[in-house]
C-alpha cells in the first residue's frame, strides 16, 4: 500500500534565510511496487493505447520507404534527447547544437556547457537504445550505464551510474525539503523499489505503452538519481518500447510533446502517486488519467514525425534534382541520403557517416556546395564544416510545430521556449 513516510531534516545552517536554515518534518511518498500487479484500464483509455502503439508502428514500417532509416533515426533521437533536456531546463538552438557536435567530432574542446551536456544526453540516449533488442532483458547496470555516460563531463559526474544516497526532493528551496513539492522514498528504499520497477519492465504482461508509461512514472516517483532523473526515466521509455519490438528502427519523440504539456506532465505523473491501496478509485483514476495522456502525446509525437520525414524527403528529391545524374552508391548519392539526418558535416565526419574515402568524401561535398545543397561554414576556433540549410530550417520549424499544443504556432502560442525561425 502507497503510503507517506514522516521524517525529521535537521539543519546544518547552510541556506540564505533563516527559513532555509531550519529544520523541519517532511512526508517522503513509497509507491506500491509494480510487479504482479494489476491494472485494469477502462475502455477508452485501452483503445487509445491501441492508437499510440499502431502510431508507433507505423512510424517505424514507413521508415524504410521514406528517408534513409538511419537518417531518419538520428533525427528523431536527437530531437528526443534535445527535447528530453529541455525538459530539465537545457535549451540550446539547433544549429547551435549541430555546430557543436561537429566541432567535438574534429577534437576541439568544447567550451559550451549547455551545449555539451545536451550532447552527452544525445550519446547516452543512443548508446541506451542501442543496449536492447527485441525480446531482451533489461538490467539495473543498463539504466546505470545510462546516467554515468549521461553526467560525463558534468559537475556531478562523481554521482553518475550511483543510485542515491541521500533524500532528494522537487520543488522548494535547494537547502532542504521543508517547502519540496514532492519528496521520493527516502534512500535506503531505493534499490529494492529499482530491482521491482527493472522486473517490471523486463516483463510483457502489459501492452507496451501502458507498461512504458507506468514504468516512466515509477521512475520519476522513485527518483533515484541525485540528478539526471527526468533524462534517464525517459530513455527507459524507449528502452522498453525497443524490447518490445514496437520501436525497432526509429524513436517516437514523446518528449516534444511531454514537453509541450509541460503543465499536464507535472499534473498527470502528481496524479499517478495515489494514497492507500493499489485497488482504490484513486489509483485507478490516476493511472487511467496518466496512459491515457502518455498515449494521446505518444500519437501526437508520431503524426508530427511523419510529416517531418515527408518533408525531408521532399528536400532530398529537389537536391537530387538541383545535382541531376547521380550514381546509385556513389558518395554523392550516399551523402544525399544521409544528410537529413546530418545537417552539419566535416569531410572528415561524412566520409565516416557514408563509409567511403576522404577524398571521394570532400568530392561529394564540393559538388553540393556548388549545386547550393550545402554551404561552407566555420566551426569552433578555425574549423571548416558544411551545413544543409534547408534542413536546419525544417527542423526549426519541426520544434515549433511541436511547441504549440495545436501543432500550428500560427494558430495557438509556443507554450514553451522556441527557437526563431531566423535560427
Amino acid at each position: 500500500m502507497s503510503k507517506l513516510i514522516q521524517r525529521h531534516w535537521t539543519a546544518d545552517g547552510s541556506g540564505f534565510t533563516r527559513k532555509e536554515r531550519l529544520g523541519c518534518d517532511y512526508d517522503a511518498y513509497v509507491p506500491d511496487p509494480l510487479l504482479e500487479r494489476s491494472f485494469n484500464f477502462e475502455g477508452e483509455v485501452a483503445a487509445t493505447v491501441a492508437q499510440a502503439e499502431a502510431a508507433i508502428l507505423q512510424l517505424n514500417e514507413n521508415a524504410t520507404t521514406l528517408l534513409n532509416t538511419e537518417a531518419l533515426a538520428r533525427i528523431l533521437l536527437r530531437a528526443e534527447a534535445v527535447a528530453s533536456s529541455r525538459i530539465e531546463g537545457l535549451v540550446v538552438g539547433v544549429r547551435r547544437l549541430l555546430h557543436e557536435q561537429v566541432n567535438r567530432e574534429m577534437g576541439e574542446k568544447s567550451t559550451d556547457v549547455t551545449a555539451a551536456e545536451i550532447i552527452s544526453n544525445i550519446d547516452a540516449m543512443s548508446m541506451a537504445v542501442d543496449s536492447v533488442r527485441a525480446g531482451d532483458t533489461i538490467t539495473l547496470d543498463q539504466i546505470l550505464q545510462f546516467h554515468e555516460r549521461l553526467l560525463e563531463g558534468t559537475r556531478l559526474s562523481r554521482h553518475g551510474g550511483q543510485l542515491r544516497q541521500v533524500q532528494n526532493w522537487i520543488g522548494g528551496t535547494e537547502y532542504n525539503p521543508c517547502a519540496a513539492e514532492y519528496v521520493p522514498p527516502p534512500a535506503e528504499l531505493v534499490r529494492e523499489l529499482m530491482g521491482d520497477l527493472i522486473a517490471f519492465s523486463s516483463d510483457d504482461v502489459l501492452s507496451p505503452v501502458a507498461q512504458a508509461s507506468i514504468a516512466h512514472a515509477q521512475f520519476e516517483t522513485i527518483h533515484p538519481f541525485v540528478d539526471g532523473n527526468g533524462r534517464t526515466g525517459r530513455a527507459l521509455i524507449h528502452m522498453i518500447l525497443r524490447r518490445r519490438g514496437l520501436a525497432e528502427r526509429v524513436l517516437t519523440p514523446v518528449s516534444l510533446i511531454l514537453a509541450t504539456w509541460s503543465k499536464a506532465y507535472v499534473n498527470g505523473l502528481d496524479g499517478y502517486r495515489y494514497h492507500g491501496s493499489p485497488d482504490s478509485k484513486a489509483a485507478h483514476d490516476g493511472i487511467n488519467a496518466w496512459v491515457s495522456q502518455f498515449s494521446i502525446a505518444c500519437v501526437r509525437a508520431c503524426k508530427d514525425a511523419t510529416s517531418f520525414e515527408i518533408q525531408a524527403k521532399a528536400f532530398e528529391d529537389e537536391w537530387r534534382e538541383k545535382v541531376g545524374k547521380v550514381r546509385a552508391n556513389s558518395a554523392t548519392d550516399l551523402l544525399l541520403k544521409a544528410l537529413p539526418g546530418a545537417p552539419v558535416v566535416s569531410v572528415a565526419g561524412a566520409a565516416k557517416l557514408i563509409g567511403r574515402t576522404f577524398p571521394a568524401a570532400n568530392n561529394a561535398i564540393s559538388s553540393l556546395v556548388e549545386a547550393g545543397i550545402l554551404k561552407q561554414i566555420t566551426v569552433g576556433s578555425r574549423n571548416r564544416a558544411y551545413e544543409a540549410p534547408d534542413i536546419i530550417a525544417a527542423f526549426i520549424g519541426f520544434e515549433r510545430e511541436l511547441s504549440s499544443p495545436a501543432g500550428d504556432t500560427g494558430v495557438s502560442p509556443p507554450s514553451r521556449k522556441v527557437p526563431p525561425r531566423t535560427q
